[in-house]
């Protein structure tokens, strides 16, 4: 949870809501800083007389250079999966504290960024730790296999319409219009996920939401909550793994075995179907996000050189053609094609 340097007053709806919920007195001064980081949300730090907490609020325009539009209803989902995860798994999630649906606003704890670093940042850094990663398979798979069928839970995140919008339509159809000659296989795989309801997903498992505690990881940004395919958040994450390897110096093997170490704790913990079943719907999710962080609606913004962006492209559109069946073989394809393209000669470095 790291601090924009502008700070900022909000609006008076924002301060009336911790009066409500009593996370503040009447007249108590309260200091409003903006977070940075995400496209989809407004999110503060708010310090007060001893303690701090966290406000965010869901936007209907998400914050990216194509046209994204999303249902602010998300933010109750959010609200909804992170009391599912406390319940759980109490050190997975900041504390929730309060919630005002009709506004689209929750309160959460702040967690010191000195105590709780962003993964990313780490990874970028260059401290690459393959039992961080694991420990974030593992809760994932946790946090699955607790869900799942679970026919409360599947009614409560029967949100397949927000899913669409925030997932389906940015990531994999609108790929599936920048790549025709794709375009039946992304689209397959579109109507695949979207009709897979086994257990509570997460939906933007990414080293951004995620904050490496003294107590394991801790998820943030739920905003994409849907009781659907499991597969989609194993690939998700691991899809960020991949990407980073062609940009982080020097760490690019520690990166791929943090990919390994990732699935494979998280494969540990599937317990609600056959495990083949489910890496091989993640193995072939996995080149369609990685596609779609290049060429969907919302392309990481890390991959600045056309060579990187072309080997992506490259490795994905292979493996759509021809779909791995376990994460190990999309891990190694990935690993062989770096390999051929960090020769003396190759525009692609380690």
């Amino acid at each position: 949870m790291s601090t924009a340097a502008a700070q900022v007053g909000p609006d008076p709806a924002l301060a009336d809501f911790l009066l409500a919920h009593k996370l503040a007195e009447p007249g108590e001064a309260a200091h409003w800083t903006p977070l940075a980081g995400g496209v989809s949300s407004d999110l503060w730090r708010v310090d007060l007389p001893g303690r701090s907490l966290c406000v965010k609020r869901a936007l209907a325009r998400l914050r990216v250079a194509a046209d994204w539009q999303a249902p602010v209803s998300r933010n109750a989902y959010e609200w909804a999966w992170m009391r599912f995860a406390a319940w759980h798994e109490p050190d997975s999630v900041p504390e929730p504290l309060a919630h005002d649906a009709e506004a689209g606003l929750f309160a959460m704890a702040f967690l010191p960024p000195e105590q709780y670093p962003v993964w990313k940042a780490q990874l970028f850094a260059g401290q690459v730790e393959a039992a961080t990663a694991g420990a974030v398979g593992q809760l994932l798979g946790t946090l699955h296999a607790a869900s799942a069928g679970d026919v409360t839970l599947a009614e409560e995140f029967a949100t397949d319409d927000n899913f669409h919008a925030l997932r389906i339509e940015p990531y994999l159809l609108a790929t599936a219009a920048a790549h025709p000659d794709l375009g039946d296989i992304l689209q397959g795989l579109a109507a695949r996920t979207a009709g897979t309801h086994l257990a509570l997903v997460h939906g933007d498992v990414s080293p951004k939401n995620i904050l490496v505690g003294t107590s394991g990881p801790v998820l943030l940004d739920a905003e994409c909550a849907w009781y659907g395919d499991p597969a989609f958040d194993l690939a998700f994450c691991v899809n960020h793994l991949l990407l980073k390897s062609l940009v982080v110096p020097g760490h690019r093997a520690d990166l791929l075995d943090s990919a390994r170490v990732l699935a494979e704790e998280y494969v540990r913990c599937v317990d609600w179907e056959p495990v083949p079943v489910l890496e091989a719907r993640a193995a072939s999710l996995l080149p369609a996000l990685l596609l779609a962080r290049v060429d969907g609606k919302s392309p990481v913004e890390y991959l600045t050189d056309d060579p990187h962006r072309q080997f992506v492209r490259t490795v994905a559109s292979s493996l759509l053609r021809a779909p791995a069946l376990t994460m190990a073989d999309v891990l190694d394809a990935w690993a062989t094609a770096l390999k051929s393209q960090t020769e003396p000669d190759s525009r692609i470095r380690d």
